[in-house]
């Protein structure tokens, strides 16, 4: 019987435990030896290079520290070894022995980073990373505790953070912050505590912060904020307000009765301190100290049940306590000293014991002491800057008066140039400002061409520099191409005949005739055209100019558009992928780096212009390589210029369910889905047809349907993890839309990246093994 009883403990024990002996996943483990590497391998990451079993079983130290639920890392503590001081002249580069060398990179740091989506904690302190903090830190959508202190990290504060809601504690203290505060602040519903203290931001004190109604600490002492400090009283929660040497210059607001902690010192407050102060029942620390306060101290501040510590130091208080002032019983330390107070000191406040310190120098008091000044002092002191403050206003007064006067002056000369110099404007300029009335049934009405969108962001591009597009006449297209004779025919498709061309400057263009179908107003199209010829992006093939041919008003075929684009030598992509062309065959890395270019450039279409550019024609033969192998885009933003224009309109008339520029990114989506399924199989299994695909796709779960179905090329130049990643990508992408949301592209660039990151990685392991 008792060994009946000591077998079942056995299995009751084991069962108890298994959940806790899921190992963590094999790519976690990675990413963890990955951050170990980006950080420059820290002795406290010593102990996970001489530990085989699960890093999730490690005790925690003092240094580091790795919690897990199931199979992934849920709590990641890190904390350097650098002695860390405040260097005064960091200008935002590697500084030996107290940063991590000039070869990190942040940008890497953080997409490893981010393969962590469970990741709830996160605190890397000391560890002397440097670098502007990136956008990409928002995809770690789980955490609720950030903390990225004492280290070297710049700029402004990511924007991108205000997506992660779930977020409870942000600390960034200690770095080198040099923007303003952020003023999304209020989109962190759930956040408790906010330390930005010890950096160098400046501005406002936003209001934002004010609306947080879950806050209990506000940190952001030692910075360089200015002007007024809001209304806190809302913030009921809040229990500590550091807010030490800065420049705010206000009267001090009212805060909320449940504060424990005011510390506001080394700041410009002026005005009297709040009689509401006085009520604050739970105020155990407050230092005014080393500010510009007047008037009287209120008595009630010294009697609060809960005070310990009250500093109103250097300052202008002035005036003489009450003979009945009280101290509260917990009151231990008071200074009052370098102000101008007169008269006796209160019993409570006259004698220092062990349980209570006072100090009192530097006033007008009568008490037996000689670091007291005498009463006609303070009363001098006070007249002379209550006089000063009148002057320093009439001063001021007249300063804007004769500012206002200069703005109006120089107000009128501008306007009267503007006036001069806009009559002197060429039409040719005028076509960014207003495109001429279109009197034609079948053109674009006027009032589609001009909307605000189009019209401004076709002006705004105009304003950085960008070349104007080329307008070609017919002869000069003849004479690039022989007359369109056939040695520079390159190839047709559905947008029309391309043929190769060389200027009369011996450049190499691509010149491509099209048909409108329809007769659109030429000023119309000429709009469009600019505006798709300012589109500029390493990875585009870019508009160079064009050339029109009107089909006249009886002509039905419309009119002949020729665009006249960059000549990309190097063959398109296809062509690449192609058994035929072995000599041209790419390895992973190389296709990774093509499909992150051709992913940065629709990105930019998507987002870099307002119309952004949609419907893309996204597909590997419209992939151009240069000599070097760099992706260059061609065929993009057709549907500003073709038929595809009607399935706009048509769109903005059908169902309101998506937006037409939302369904185009879709497809676009959708469209990049194929080339990275014909980047992963080659053209001769994606010949076979979409619906095959389709099938096939979940060959890929498998090592076996893998070794199927995936080029041989990419089988034998890429790792496992890489792949996998982009497979899953593919999947999303290709996928209909019922079963999940299609990716958006910087979902897409991010996770391209990611891979090839990996798969750089992979790459050097194994030469430094082949080495070695």
């Amino acid at each position: 019987m008792r060994y009946f009883c000591f077998l079942v403990t056995v299995i009751v024990a084991w069962v108890l435990f298994l959940p806790r002996t899921h190992e963590l996943q094999t790519s976690q483990r990675q990413v963890l030896f990955q951050l170990r590497k980006h950080l420059e391998y820290p002795p406290s990451l010593e102990i996970w290079a001489n530990y085989s079993g699960d890093l999730c079983n490690l005790s925690s130290t003092v240094h580091v520290s790795i919690s897990c639920q199931g199979n992934s890392v849920t709590e990641l503590k890190i904390m350097g070894d650098y002695k860390l001081v405040n260097v005064n002249d960091f200008n935002g580069f590697a500084i030996p022995n107290k940063t991590l060398s000039e070869n990190f990179k942040i940008d890497s740091f953080f997409t490893s980073l981010s393969r962590f989506p469970s990741l709830k904690v996160l605190s890397l302190v000391f560890l002397g990373i440097w670098g502007p903090l990136p956008d990409k830190i928002h995809r770690l959508s789980s955490l609720e505790v950030l903390d990225l202190s004492s280290n070297f990290m710049f700029g402004s504060v990511p924007a991108k953070i205000s997506r992660m809601v779930k977020l409870q504690t942000l600390t960034l203290e200690g770095n080198y912050f040099n923007e303003t505060v952020p003023d999304w602040l209020d989109s962190l519903s759930n956040l408790t505590i906010l330390s930005l203290k010890n950096n160098r931001l400046k501005g406002e004190f936003p209001s934002a912060i004010c609306r947080i109604k879950t806050l209990t600490v506000i940190a952001l002492s030692h910075n360089e904020l200015s002007g007024k400090l809001p209304d806190m009283a809302t913030l009921r929660g809040l229990h500590v307000l550091d807010l030490r040497e800065n420049h705010l210059h206000s009267e001090l607001p009212r805060m909320p009765k449940g504060l424990v902690t005011a510390l506001l010192s080394k700041n410009s407050f002026s005005g009297e301190i709040p009689a509401q102060f006085g009520v604050l029942g739970q105020l155990q620390h407050l230092d005014l100290s080393f500010n510009y306060l007047s008037g009287a101290p209120p008595s009630a501040l010294f009697s609060l049940p809960n005070i310990s510590y009250l500093n109103l130091a250097s300052n202008m208080l002035s005036g003489a306590f009450p003979d009945k002032l009280k101290c509260g019983g917990k009151l231990g330390f008071i200074d009052i000293s370098n102000n101008k107070l007169i008269g006796d000191l209160p019993s409570c406040l006259g004698s220092t014991s062990d349980e209570r310190v006072v100090q009192v120098n530097g006033n007008c008091l009568s008490v037996d002491s000689q670091h007291q000044h005498q009463v006609s002092y303070c009363r001098e002191v006070l007249a002379r800057n209550k006089h000063s403050r009148g002057r320093e206003t009439v001063v001021l007064v007249a300063v804007v008066t004769g500012a206002v006067l200069v703005l109006l002056l120089l107000a009128f000369g501008v306007l009267s140039f503007c006036r001069r110099y806009s009559s002197r404007r060429t039409v040719g300029h005028y076509i960014f400002a207003e495109p001429m009335p279109d009197h034609s049934p079948n053109g674009y009405c006027s009032e589609h061409v001009a909307n605000a969108r189009f019209v401004s962001q076709a002006a705004r591009l105009d304003t950085h520099g960008a070349p104007e597009s080329r307008i070609f006449s017919l002869e000069q297209l003849k004479e690039a191409t022989d007359n369109f004779d056939s040695s520079m025919f390159l190839g047709e498709g559905s947008m029309g005949k391309l043929y190769k061309g060389r200027l009369e400057n011996g450049t190499y263009v691509a010149i491509r005739s099209l048909t409108m179908l329809k007769k659109y107003s030429i000023q119309n199209l000429k709009v469009r055209l600019d505006l798709l010829s300012k589109l500029h992006h390493p990875h585009l093939a870019g508009l160079l100019g064009y050339c029109i041919v009107s089909g006249g008003h009886d002509d039905s075929s419309g009119n002949r558009i020729f665009l006249i684009n960059e000549f990309v030598s190097g063959g398109n992509y296809r062509t690449h992928l192609s058994e035929n062309y072995p000599d041209k065959v790419l390895k992973w890395s190389d296709r990774l780096a093509i499909l992150i270019g051709v992913a940065k450039a629709v990105h930019f279409l998507h987002t870099g212009a307002i119309p952004g550019c949609f419907n893309n024609r996204l597909k590997t033969n419209n992939v151009l390589l240069d000599e070097h192998r760099i992706a260059k885009l061609s065929d993009y933003g057709m549907s500003i210029t073709t038929d595809e224009s009607e399935k706009l309109e048509a769109k903005e008339e059908g169902p309101k369910t998506k937006s037409w520029n939302e369904t185009d990114m879709e497809s676009d989506v959708h469209n990049f889905g194929f080339i990275l399924l014909e980047s992963l199989v080659g053209p001769i299994v994606s010949g076979k047809g979409d619906t095959f695909l389709l099938n096939e796709m979940e060959s890929f779960g498998s090592q076996d349907g893998r070794r199927r179905i995936v080029d041989p090329i990419v089988l034998t130049t890429c790792s496992q993890e890489s792949l996998s990643v982009v497979v899953s990508l593919t999947k999303k992408c290709i996928c209909p839309e019922v079963s999940a949301p299609r990716p958006s592209f910087e979902d897409v660039l991010w996770n391209l990246q990611y891979a090839a990151q990996v798969q750089a990685t992979a790459d050097t392991d194994q030469k430094s093994d082949s080495t070695s």
